[in-house]
């Protein structure tokens, strides 16, 4: 049983609520579980925060994983993740246990609602039975608590967005299906949401009714599967914190708690039935769609793109995979942007191994110009590259002024020129009886392309020799180092890099100006830094005649 204490403060609790409104009155206790079964620890809301409690039986059971969501809340909480990870109904009963113990409604919003059928008023009508809780009151369009008259009211936003406006006073908020909020909805659906106002003059407010409860916050719970990376909620509340999310699972601050939860998350995912379709997909799917279905992924892939996801993913640490040193000539490329206001970029490549790869969207051009130069130097870099399209075009002073008299030769890409080594045969067979081989300006529409194309056919040697064990010259592979920066921004900007139908029957992509506004991609400043530094570069040195002494005869 509960401590003595523990039951008086609940008790004193349920009384200063009941003043205001709420009722605590028999708050569930919630059991934790491990993703292998085991009940870790039980919880339960005193009045004022999550508590564990020991020798009292789980009333609900949520995943380990989701415990900061009860002990940490934040004022947005997103849960995102892929098929099987038990997401909405979680959110739903955290919900109802919301309504049934502290009294608060529920706002379920979605973005497509033409009717009752479509809301989430099913799923919260079946965990109410399923959770046993008491005092409920369900109907065709409504569900309900008795013992505090609390309700859930269900809304659909891509119609009207501003009604929901009307919304006021809601402090919980369940959106599902976050995906498809258009960036309009978003806009009008979070300012709505607003703490329950207090008695008194600013910064010296009171919570009428109450010293101690404090039930005015507003928790806006937002449960989706991602798709691409572009949209509105992805932009909003998964990039921005995408690297922290890849590595731990779970991103906060003081406004959000994102929390990443899949099918490996999920306690009950084998009862689910889930598992043989999971595996199946998981040996026949792209790798990029198996994630994005499975694993919680973006649907970043385009058709035709230049690099699969399974591609790319072959090539992280492919150097400790394969055995490769990063010997060879040290490149430093920039991308300045072809706008002002696009993110700066810059890679790092130490013979065929990718060690650094970053950007920033806090500096202006000629900020980026200096930080890259920074990095070249810091490097002891061989050879610096920098984009001469767009921006570019005005930072040759600044890099002659500050490499001058230092061992780096300078380089200039120019995507749009001319094919290096035109006459060139492109892909050598070797055979005797060749007639007649295409030659580089046969096969690629200008040096963008000519560098693209040999990265996409390193990619793919290095793909097939980690996966499939094919031999080939370390020379022709690439490794791109899993420390080495925002290697997520760099997946993203190369699979969802289309090839572009030519009418030529060259080898050709399309502009970044066309790839935002056909496929709604942003510059791929990432990967364009990784692709201007796709050639042969030898270092070249003069040779030193100082101490050579002219033989004074010779055999003739």
């Amino acid at each position: 049983m509960a401590s003595e204490a523990l039951k008086k403060k609940i008790d004193d609790l349920e009384k200063k609520a009941a003043s205001m409104g709420v009722c605590i009155t028999g708050a569930t206790v919630i059991g934790l579980v491990s993703p292998a079964g085991n009940l870790v620890k039980c919880i339960r809301f005193d009045g004022e925060k999550y508590e564990e409690v020991h020798g009292v039986a789980p009333q609900a059971f949520f995943a380990e994983k989701l415990e900061p969501i009860f002990t940490r809340p934040k004022r947005f909480i997103i849960v995102i993740g892929g098929r099987g990870s038990g997401k909405s109904i979680s959110i739903g009963d955290i919900g109802l246990i919301n309504m049934h113990d502290a009294g608060l409604n529920l706002m379920c919003i979605r973005e497509f609602q033409s009717s009752i059928a479509d809301s989430v008023h099913g799923l919260l009508k079946e965990e109410v039975s399923r959770l046993e809780l008491s005092g409920v009151e369900v109907t065709e369009r409504a569900i309900g608590f008795t013992h505090n008259n609390t309700f859930a009211k269900f809304a659909g936003l891509a119609r009207n967005p501003e009604s929901v406006k009307s919304a006021f006073g809601f402090l919980q908020w369940w959106i599902e299906e976050s995906q498809f909020l258009s960036d309009k909805s978003l806009k009008t659906l979070t300012p709505t949401a607003r703490n329950r106002p207090k008695k008194g003059l600013p910064r010296q407010q009171e919570e009428v009714g109450s010293e101690e409860v404090d039930f005015s916050q507003v928790r806006m719970m937002f449960c989706g599967n991602p798709a691409s990376s572009e949209d509105p909620f992805s932009k909003r509340f998964i990039v921005p914190f995408k690297d922290a999310l890849d590595r731990d699972g779970i991103y906060e601050d003081d406004m959000h708690l994102v929390i990443k939860m899949n099918w490996s998350d999920n306690p009950w995912f084998e009862e689910s039935g889930l598992e043989q379709e999971r595996q199946f997909d998981y040996k026949h799917l792209p790798r990029s769609t198996y994630d994005w279905i499975w694993e919680g992924g973006f649907n970043d892939e385009i058709e035709n793109s230049l690099i699969k996801a399974e591609w790319f993913d072959a090539c992280v640490d492919a150097h400790i995979k394969l055995g490769m040193k990063p010997y060879g000539v040290i490149k430093v490329s920039h991308d300045p942007s072809d706008r002002g206001a696009d993110p700066k970029a810059i890679c790092v490549r130490k013979g065929n191994i990718i060690t650094r790869i970053e950007d920033r969207a806090d500096i202006d051009v000629n900020e980026g110009c200096d930080w890259s130069l920074g990095v070249a130097i810091n490097e002891n870099a061989d050879v610096y590259i920098w984009d001469v399209g767009g921006m570019g075009v005005s930072l040759r002073r600044d890099v002659n002024n500050a490499l001058e008299g230092k061992r780096v030769e300078i380089h200039q890409f120019n995507g749009a020129g001319a094919v290096e080594d035109p006459d060139m045969i492109y892909e050598p067979s070797g055979a005797t009886n060749a007639r007649r081989e295409m030659t580089n300006k046969e096969v690629l529409s200008n040096q963008r392309a000519q560098r693209y194309r040999r990265l996409q056919d390193r990619v793919y040697r290095t793909y097939r020799a980690v996966v499939h064990n094919e031999m080939c010259d370390p020379d022709l592979l690439i490794s791109f180092d899993s420390n080495c920066g925002n290697l997520s921004g760099l997946r993203s900007e190369l699979c969802r890099m289309p090839i572009k139908p030519s009418s030529s029957g060259r080898f050709e992509l399309y502009t970044k100006e066309e790839m935002r506004n056909k496929f709604k991609v942003r510059s791929p400043n990432l990967a364009d830094c990784v692709m201007m530094t796709e050639f042969d570069w030898s270092v070249h040195v003069e040779p030193d005649y100082s101490n050579y002494t002219v033989p004074s005869s010779t055999r003739w």
